[in-house]
């Protein structure tokens, strides 16, 4: 098995609190945020695309303080 190629946000920089993106050889893809690192979703590419559109169009947004 090949080894995981984890991705990391662009706008992580060196901070704590980063998402990590890692691609499966099920065409999935696993992430998972640093603060909580055994807490992992999986998705489809399909999925994340719409979720990344629904951010990037303001329909979700964060409910952290």
């Amino acid at each position: 098995m090949p080894p995981v190629r984890r991705q990391k946000s662009s706008y992580c920089a060196d901070s704590s609190n980063c998402l990590c993106l890692v691609p499966t050889p099920d065409n999935t893809i696993r992430i998972r945020e640093s603060e909580d690192p055994h807490t992992v979703v999986r998705a489809t590419q399909t999925q994340l695309g719409s979720l990344i559109g629904a951010i990037k169009a303001g329909i979700l947004t964060s409910t952290r303080t």
